[in-house]
C-alpha cells in the first residue's frame, strides 16, 4: 500500500535521482554524490514555507514517487486559494503501478483540505504521455501557459 509523507533532507538523493530519471530531467538536474548546495538551499525554503510541502509516496520504507504542491493566496476569485503541483515523478523501477494516479489524487485531497478552489499544474508539452495521463485525471487544457527561463 502506498503512503504519503512530508519529504526530509535525507530523501534528496533518490528525489533528485527520479527528477533526472527522464529525457528531460537529464538535461536539468544533477544527480551527483554529493548534491550540490542548491538542492539542499532549495529544499531548506521550502521545508520552512508552510505553503510548500514536498511530498513522498513510499511503498513500506522505498520511496517510490514525488510531488511539490505549492498553495497560494489569490486577489483574483475573490481572494481564493489555488493549488499548485510540480515536479511529479515515479520512480522507474514502479512505473506503471499507479503510483502517480495515487499522488495525484493525494494532490486534489490535500488542497481540498487547504480550502484551494483550484487545482494547477504545467507540463512540458514534450511529455505527451504525462499530459494524456493528466487528462484522464480530469485536468483540462484551459489555458496557454508561457514561461521565460532567466
Amino acid at each position: 500500500m502506498v503512503s504519503f509523507r512530508i519529504a526530509t533532507a535525507e530523501d534528496l538523493p533518490i528525489i533528485v535521482q527520479m527528477l533526472a530519471d527522464d529525457e528531460i530531467g537529464r538535461t536539468r538536474e544533477r544527480d551527483e554524490t554529493p548534491l550540490p548546495e542548491s538542492y539542499l538551499r532549495a529544499f531548506a525554503s521550502i521545508e520552512a514555507d508552510p505553503n510548500n510541502e514536498l511530498i513522498v509516496a513510499c511503498l513500506g520504507e522505498k520511496i517510490v514517487g514525488v510531488q511539490q504542491i505549492t498553495f497560494t493566496p489569490y486577489i483574483t476569485y475573490q481572494g481564493g486559494w489555488r493549488a499548485t503541483i510540480e515536479g511529479v515523478r515515479t520512480a522507474a523501477s514502479d512505473r506503471g503501478e499507479g503510483i502517480g494516479t495515487k499522488l495525484i489524487q493525494w494532490a486534489i485531497k490535500r488542497a481540498k483540505e487547504r480550502g484551494c478552489h483550484i487545482i494547477q499544474l504545467t507540463t512540458d508539452k514534450k511529455r505527451e504521455d504525462a499530459l494524456r495521463f493528466y487528462e484522464r485525471l480530469g485536468f483540462k487544457v484551459t489555458h496557454e501557459g508561457l514561461k521565460m527561463n532567466l
